[in-house]
């Protein structure tokens, strides 16, 4: 009986020809995340429009700062990104007078004041040293438990190994299930940041 191979996942680096692909598979990544529903009020008209609003001027401001971003193509669909901020950049975000704007006139100025804190806090817990962060990551929900999230975390690790800069990646997440994959891969608890009932931790784990 005859085999049909199966096509491997293709790396790809992202640009602006696959920001609207990219925004889609985040916003369907996030919307049910505890953090996110903490943040952006889920219990409250216009949680979706929230969340697309925060995934739109996330990525809008990552690739106007020039910064990596890459996906994961299965069977011509972008299944899994990773958006990777270089190790010398720490953004503040409340620097970033128009990213505040756009955000408080579409999330509005409470999730924006909210949001701001997080990324502050998360900041606070990564080591001093100059180190990549991932910002933004996700695999599509129809896509997940398939190998993809490992190969994609592989391929950024090839990608941070590359920048002798860097002493290491450092990301963060609410969701349990997500914490346990990313400690299998290695990555450490360096600390946790409380919003509402959702405890946020921090992971990093060291290049070698």
């Amino acid at each position: 009986m005859l085999q049909t191979a199966v096509a491997e996942p293709t790396i790809v680096r992202l640009d602006q020809s696959s920001v609207g692909e990219a925004k889609s598979l985040l916003y369907n990544a996030y919307r049910y995340e505890p953090t996110f529903q903490y943040l952006f009020d889920a219990g409250k008209p216009g949680y979706d429009q929230r969340v697309r609003a925060t995934i739109r001027e996330g990525v809008e401001l990552h690739f106007s700062m020039e910064q990596e971003a890459i996906g994961l193509v299965h069977e011509d669909s972008l299944v899994a990104v990773a958006f990777i901020s270089r190790p010398d950049i720490r953004l503040n975000l409340v620097e970033q007078f128009s990213w505040r704007i756009r955000m408080m006139l579409t999330a509005g100025f409470s999730a924006t004041n909210r949001f701001i804190e997080y990324h502050e806090g998360v900041m606070a817990c990564l080591p001093k040293g100059v180190s990549h962060r991932l910002p933004l990551l996700g695999v599509h929900p129809k896509h997940q438990s398939k190998g993809f999230g490992r190969a994609l975390m592989g391929a950024v690790e090839r990608i941070c190994r590359e920048d002798p800069r860097s002493c290491g990646i450092g990301l963060d997440t609410g969701n349990s299930r997500y914490l346990k994959f990313y400690e299998s891969l290695g990555y450490q608890k360096v600390g946790e940041v409380r919003l509402g009932k959702v405890v946020e931790t921090v992971l990093f784990k060291p290049c070698i």
